[in-house]
């Protein structure tokens, strides 16, 4: 084994050794000795390590104490001198296992399609066990810029959702494009190497869907077509819930403007309708405007004055003129301030959007279950979101185990779709409600719509065949179904979610059992080896 080694001298690798261990589900068959050594040179064979008739391969052995497993442990030097590749050998491994499971008909388990997000290294886990800290810091990062992502519209409300949450943002700019910005990389205050600087993770380390490019084409109106964000559709809101993100949007807007057309147009770049009223008298002097959310029928327009009496045109120019505070003498920060009903008819509204979501998937179930990809990333979106603005752990469970069942095969992004502009209205305006709400019987609501929406993608999933997202998103209802039952409020609150409160206030049992969506077929399960592969010397 160490001959080949010496033969590489000065351009031995720093870590010779390549070693996996291959071990068969517990439901599986006993395999015998003759089988385990078929399935070891399967592997060495698809690994491209040792091919059958290359004298010149690696020298590699296979191990077995135990029935359900091997361990195969290769030099990474070729008896010919030279040094084998193993560039992206996880890939050929798990088509190699994936081989053998239909072979000797073991347990099936999901391909390589790159749907998983980056694991922790085993470094990055010790470390904050070290320190104290519940979860390593890339889980963290990962949750913080896929809920910061789902509330955006547009990149600077992207990096400013992370700057918010006390997260470190490094922008890397293009050497080509003076200005451009080309990815990010973030990185926790506390969370520092061994120099004292934090330790960065670009998007692409996190997950595949979270690098800048693919986090542009999720913000872009129609997938991409058109220039500036997509427009938050009036379709699922109501008239209270529509008057509300209005007034958040042009408050918030005035607040950055400081001229009248720096305001129209950041209200334009927000994706909203815009009309200037102008002057009888100087026909280039605007005097008024009106705002209006996008929708497929005719849009409802509300004027500075309906949105409210601090609104108008002439109060805002005003307020540019005393920038310190705002008109009524209070500072600018409680402009953003929602009222109990109007949080209450956010979550509605939400729970209503993703109710729409599900019966649009459920119609793709017997015709085209590959037509609610978006429907299905988008989930992730509205849990993630949902999570944080209750404060939820059960929530925030259900939304990272999730995370992989919203992700199509190899970073693909889906084409929009209704269903999932639902869903992603839904994450607006759940973002705009703030953190931690406490409307009991709005959350309660918006869980069972969950519950729901996710046991129907569970069915699209299991008719994809893929049974890794199948199976993080029945993990996912599992973590729902505890949030729905109440027992992480407080006791008073405890005692407002019966199901008899409930009905008495005109709302759904959130403990009535879901029906069951029936699916016209679904794969054989005949999963396999699971293969667990570390280098080292």
């Amino acid at each position: 084994m160490q001959q080949p080694l010496d033969l590489l001298g000065e351009r031995n690798h720093p870590k010779p050794v390549w070693h996996v261990a291959v071990r068969a589900h517990p439901d599986d068959p006993l395999l015998s000795d003759r089988q385990w050594r078929e399935i070891a040179g399967e592997i060495m064979e698809r690994t491209g390590l040792a091919p059958s008739g290359d004298d010149g391969a690696v020298r590699w052995l296979a191990v077995r104490h135990a029935d359900d497993h091997v361990h195969i442990v290769a030099t990474l030097a070729r008896q010919d001198g030279r040094r084998p590749n193993v560039w992206n050998d996880g890939y050929r491994l798990r088509a190699a296992c994936r081989a053998v499971e239909d072979r000797y008909g073991l347990r099936r388990t999901a391909p390589a399609d790159r749907t998983a997000a980056r694991r922790p290294k085993r470094a990055e886990t010790e470390k904050s066990q070290r320190v104290g800290r519940t979860e390593p810091a890339r889980s963290v990062l990962r949750r913080h810029v896929v809920t910061a992502a789902a509330g955006a519209r547009t990149e600077a409300e992207f990096f400013a959702a992370l700057a918010a949450e006390g997260v470190l943002v490094h922008k890397r700019h293009s050497e080509r494009c003076a200005g451009a910005v080309t990815g990010y990389a973030v990185a926790l205050p506390d969370d520092v190497g061994p120099s004292g600087r934090p330790v960065w993770f670009g998007g692409g380390k996190l997950a595949s869907d979270l690098t800048l490019p693919k986090l542009r084409c999720r913000w872009a109106s129609d997938g991409g077509d058109r220039p500036g964000p997509r427009p938050l559709s009036g379709r699922h809101l109501s008239a209270r819930t529509a008057r509300a993100v209005l007034r958040t949007a042009v408050r918030r807007a005035a607040d950055e403007a400081r001229t009248t057309g720096e305001f129209l147009d950041l209200l334009e770049r927000q994706g909203l309708l815009v009309r200037r009223r102008y002057s009888r008298l100087d026909p280039d002097q605007i005097t008024g405007y009106a705002v209006a959310l996008a929708e497929g029928e005719e849009p409802t327009w509300y004027s500075g004055g309906r949105l409210a009496d601090d609104l108008t045109l002439q109060r805002i120019q005003r307020r540019w003129e005393s920038p310190v505070s705002d008109v009524d003498g209070g500072p600018a920060s409680s402009l953003y301030d929602l009222t109990p009903e109007e949080r209450q008819a956010f979550y509605d509204d939400a729970a209503r959007a993703a109710a729409y979501a599900t019966s649009q998937i459920r119609r793709h179930l017997a015709t085209n279950p590959y037509e609610a990809e978006d429907a299905c990333w988008a989930a992730s979106d509205t849990l993630h979101v949902a999570a944080r603005a209750t404060g939820n752990s059960h929530l925030r469970r259900a939304a990272d185990t999730y995370d992989r069942a919203a992700r199509s095969p190899y970073g693909r992004i889906p084409r929009p779709s209704s269903a999932g502009n639902a869903l992603r209205t839904a994450a607006r305006l759940l973002t705009l409600t703030g953190t931690h709400d406490r409307t009991t019987v709005s959350i309660l609501v918006l869980v069972t719509r969950l519950i729901a929406l996710v046991e129907t993608i569970t069915q699209i999933r299991l008719l994809q065949q893929r049974q890794a997202q199948a199976g993080a998103a029945r993990r996912a209802r599992q973590h729902l179904d505890h949030a729905a039952t109440g027992h992480h409020l407080e006791p008073d609150k405890a005692v407002l979610s019966t199901p008899a409160r409930l009905a008495m206030a005109g709302f759904p049992n959130p403990w009535a059992p879901v029906a069951p969506v029936t699916r016209a077929s679904s794969a054989p399960s005949t999963p396999s080896p699971h293969a667990g592969r570390r280098r080292g010397t």
